[in-house]
């Protein structure tokens, strides 16, 4: 058996709490050997961040700063075509290997929209998924919100942490965690109309954010 590596992409747009929360919950409840984040740099399925790749790519190193379950990787800000889930994991999976358990970490709203994403079917060749939701939201709440497809796909690899250690994909878990209603919009809305967000997001975070003025107040 191995422990998993865990793959939390996001657009990080900026990198909070929130993020942080459900990586920290996530490694402790699953066991995992580490946490990778991967900024993305244009992201196929929404429009492109505000913030230019290399800021967010340095927000993310900024917040995990410390922790030695988590590293940044790169490679997504480093692309210059749209980067797409599939190919980022078929990179991760040629350098870790194919025994290695890789796990890739969501929130319940984006497990809804997977099977928008390209070659979906196939991340399961490559990784488990690991599906993180609020308390009060359990899977049953949004199952009926599921495509039947999806639906089906969530009972057939429905596993354990066990399963996770004990096969390299394949699997779906899905665990409850901390509650914290924290977005990364919200916080860019406060810093434009001029408030404080300090104590949603890391300081080092909020200061690198002052310092180069990425979400400057709209003038009144």
């Amino acid at each position: 058996m191995q422990a998993p590596i865990g793959i939390f992409g996001g657009t990080f747009d900026p990198i909070h709490f929130g993020h942080l929360r459900l990586a920290e919950e996530l490694t402790e409840s699953l066991a995992l050997k580490q946490v990778v984040f991967i900024p993305t740099g244009w992201p196929p399925h929404r429009n492109r961040p505000q913030t230019p790749a290399d800021h967010r790519l340095f927000m993310a190193e900024l917040a995990i700063a410390g922790n030695p379950h988590f590293s940044v990787d790169a490679r997504e800000v480093r692309r210059t075509t749209p980067a797409y889930t599939i190919d980022t994991l078929i990179a991760l999976r040629e350098k870790y290997g194919d025994q290695q358990p890789i796990c890739l970490l969501m929130g319940a709203d984006a497990f809804l929209g997977l099977p928008w994403w390209r070659r979906w079917q196939e991340l399961f060749d490559l990784a488990h998924i690991a599906v993180a939701y609020r308390p009060g939201f359990p899977r049953e709440s949004w199952q009926n919100s599921m495509s039947a497809l999806l639906r089906q796909t969530l009972e057939t690899r429905l596993g354990s942490v066990q399963t996770l250690h004990e096969s390299a994909a394949g699997r779906i878990i899905t665990l409850s965690i901390t509650a914290l209603d924290i977005s990364a919009t919200y916080i860019r809305d406060t810093l434009q109309a001029g408030r404080n967000p300090r104590y949603l997001l890391p300081d080092a975070v909020l200061d690198y954010i002052h310092t180069h003025q990425l979400y400057p107040a709209n003038p009144e």
